[in-house]
């Protein structure tokens, strides 16, 4: 008499092995009889799925949501006073409202606080704070690629101003390669990359950058005016 072992995929774990001789037991009578015996264990484990699934729904509708809503409520004001440039304002608040500082320390995780890392960061750079402008810069990401180009390109600001020119370099190349579609703005950190490569004589980097702002944004106000940083560079190439 040969013997059949009936396991579940997903509760082999929480049940235990069934040994059923075939001949004898009808199959409608095996799956009574197997509910008989673990009906009470399949029960526990899949409301334990359940009570999993719905813990996952109400932290999001009643945790994560709220808290959402409280941070984008509790930034309407920085915002405002980082549009009128108004730095400290911006960061700390007006004792009624609260400042970027409170948002990213109390709602980490939210939109809202991933937005005030961005303000606290050109604020500190306004302010000339570049460690702490580095620091919220560099926490902001953003899928508004017209927004990350500009935050790329104050942390290449805040690099530079702080003597570290390699990481300036890195910040403002990507700032000009992030939204290229900006042709303005990409030129301009391009053309800021170019000057600082001059800065570390690395005339031949400096002279690809340029090149590159002539050939991709013609157009504009830098496109128009690279032609002689172009020559100069070429002429002194040539005089070495």
């Amino acid at each position: 008499m040969s013997n059949k072992k009936i396991t579940t995929d997903t509760l082999e774990e929480a049940l235990p092995v069934v040994t059923i001789e075939e001949p004898e037991v009808d199959p409608v009578e095996k799956i009574q009889s197997f509910f008989q015996l673990y009906g009470k264990k399949i029960a526990i484990v899949a409301g334990a799925l359940v009570l999993g699934f719905a813990g996952v729904y109400c932290y999001g509708e009643f945790i994560t949501k709220p808290k959402e809503e409280k941070a984008a409520e509790a930034i309407y004001k920085a915002q405002y006073y980082f549009s009128v440039d108004s730095s400290k304002l911006v960061l700390d608040g007006d004792g009624t409202s609260k400042g970027v500082l409170y948002i990213i320390s109390n709602y980490g995780g939210t939109k809202a606080a991933n937005l005030a890392h961005f303000y606290a960061g050109v604020s500190y750079l306004k302010q000339g704070n570049f460690a702490k402008a580095i620091e919220h810069l560099k926490d902001f990401k953003t899928d508004a690629k017209q927004v990350q180009l500009v935050a790329n390109g104050c942390l290449g600001d805040a690099y530079a101003e702080s003597g570290n020119k390699e990481a300036a370099l890195e910040a403002y190349i990507n700032a000009a390669h992030t939204f290229e579609k900006d042709e303005s703005s990409s030129a301009e950190y391009l053309q800021r990359a170019a000057l600082l490569y001059e800065t570390m004589d690395k005339g031949d980097k400096a002279l690809e950058l340029y090149k590159e702002i002539k050939e991709k944004f013609p157009r504009t106000e830098k496109g128009n005016q690279v032609d002689k940083y172009i020559n100069r560079l070429s002429v002194e190439k040539t005089n070495l």
